[in-house]
């Protein structure tokens, strides 16, 4: 290990250490400090946010359908690793995982009631609100996801060098100081952002299983005790793997978890209010197609301060939550895409899983709403109190509600899981230059550290609380990912114009 890979792996274990520490010892004060900073960068730099994403996923469309589509994220002769279907399941797996469960239904009925106050009826602000859950989860976001993997990929497959987000800095720029600099503060800011937005990942999945075990046992809301239970039976279960290789365990996992999910949307549907809910996913495609481009550039600048201050909360958090897990997603997507040229891999990771938060959010989306508009408003009115119980009190609604809470559980549960062990061993390659196989020692280092800042962001006891930090901590990689973006695309130019197509 280099000097500058010691540097990086002592200066992000130190930072990452600090922030943990401080946020056991003063939750309150970490909070306070991350609203306020976020709240400013949002409000002179929302703007640019915005442009950058949307900039992103222009870009993936761009190389898709020009000449760059062509090339191989590999060696001219070599083929796809997995079939297209375990391909996007495991794409899917990696760049959602918990956080679809925790947001199916409390988001749209979120946005429902709010919009309500500025549109005529609440047919207008349910039809929005469904937009805006899957403008969040959509295409966008696997915009960021998917420039991020192809830079990786094309740099990491095509060149020869280590999958690390500097890789097209270092690769274009390599021989230049200014790079080599540049390159290493990429590095540290691509950690120090996974592994916050990862630790808030923890957080969120320990707050929804702990009230979906609390609801198995008739209680009326998960209390402290409860919430520690789970993290440490969650700490019990992810250390142990990272004493192993990742392997198809890992894999195997996810697409049990993924198995559970895609059974509760089509159980939903059945059981739930079909006609209602088939309609309601129609039309979510329909007015997803017809607006997303369009909204990608919308800052909401002359509705006043509470919807700006929406708008930052959800739509900009949004964003830089899913830049924030940029590098670790890409890390993920790219050494399971090769061989696959830029326009399949473009075409899979942006259709794919949009395809399928559409329809996830269309169905648990669509029956939150039919309880409101049709029903006595219960999902509401727990979404205003409890937002981690939103899920289970539907699945309540529903026959069989004992055994859909404990899959959801389980599902939760393991999402959790496989993301921590996942980006401990992408945190180890990172911080140590790239290495494919980083020691067990750094790994567990990683996951004691993602342990004990997940616990900080549960001391919070806000869902809020926690989105607010993971948005300071992948704020920087707004700037840095455009820099990436410049290289990958200057590298294309290079191959073609040498190549002569």
């Amino acid at each position: 290990m280099t000097i500058s890979q010691k540097a990086l792996l002592a200066g992000s274990l130190s930072v990452i250490g600090a922030l943990a520490v401080w946020g056991v010892a003063d939750p309150a004060g970490m909070v306070s400090v991350s609203s306020a900073m976020v709240a400013e960068l949002f409000r002179s730099r929302g703007w640019f946010i915005m442009l950058t994403v949307t900039g992103m996923l222009a870009l993936c469309l761009f190389l898709a359908l020009s000449r760059f589509g062509a090339i191989k994220l590999g060696a001219d002769d070599d083929e796809p690793e997995f079939s297209t279907i375990s391909w996007l399941t495991m794409l899917f797996a990696a760049g959602m995982g918990v956080g679809l469960l925790f947001w199916a239904t409390a988001e749209p009925l979120t946005h429902f009631g709010f919009i309500r106050g500025y549109v005529q009826d609440d047919a207008q602000a349910a039809t929005a609100a469904l937009f805006i859950t899957n403008f969040h989860w959509g295409i966008h976001a696997w915009g960021i996801y998917g420039a991020t993997a192809l830079a990786i990929a094309y740099f990491s497959f095509r060149r020869g060098a280590p999958m690390l987000l500097s890789a097209p800095l270092t690769s274009v720029f390599g021989s230049e100081t200014w790079a080599r600099m540049l390159a290493w503060v990429t590095d540290f800011m691509a950690i120090i952002a996974i592994a916050i937005g990862v630790a808030g990942s923890i957080a969120m999945g320990v707050f929804q299983v702990a009230d979906g075990v609390d609801v198995l046992t008739g209680g009326d809301g998960a209390g402290a005790v409860l919430v520690l239970a789970v993290f440490l039976a969650l700490v019990a279960c992810y250390l142990p793997p990272l004493f192993v290789d990742l392997g198809s365990g890992m894999a195997k996992l996810s697409n049990l978890a993924m198995g559970i999910a895609a059974f509760l949307i089509v159980f939903t549907v059945i059981v739930g209010p079909t006609q209602f809910l088939m309609s309601a996913i129609l039309t979510g495609f329909g007015d997803y197609l017809g607006n997303f481009i369009t909204h990608g550039f919308k800052t909401f600048p002359f509705f006043g301060r509470e919807a700006e201050g929406w708008f930052q909360d959800w739509t900009l958090t949004y964003m830089v939550w899913w830049l924030a897990w940029g590098p670790f997603v890409g890390v993920f997507v790219a050494r399971i895409s090769r061989g696959r040229t830029i326009r399949e891999f473009v075409t899979g990771v942006l259709i794919g899983p949009t395809a399928f938060s559409v329809l996830w959010f269309g169905a648990f989306g669509g029956i939150g709403l039919f309880d409101t508009l049709s029903g006595d408003g219960t999902l509401l009115q727990v979404t205003e109190t409890k937002v981690e119980r939103v899920t289970f009190v539907l699945l309540e609604l529903l026959p069989l509600s004992f055994l859909t809470t404990v899959g959801t559980i389980v599902a939760a549960f393991l999402f959790i899981v496989t993301s921590v062990v996942s980006a401990a061993f992408v945190l180890g390659m990172f911080s140590s230059g790239g290495s494919p196989d980083p020691s067990r020692k750094v790994k567990l280092l990683w996951g004691v550290l993602l342990g004990l800042l997940g616990y900080a962001m549960i001391l919070s006891g806000s869902v809020d609380a926690v989105k607010k930090v993971i948005a300071l901590g992948a704020m920087p990689l707004v700037f840095l990912t455009i820099i990436i973006l410049v290289c990958l695309v200057r590298a294309l130019r290079q191959e073609v114009t040498h190549a002569g197509r």
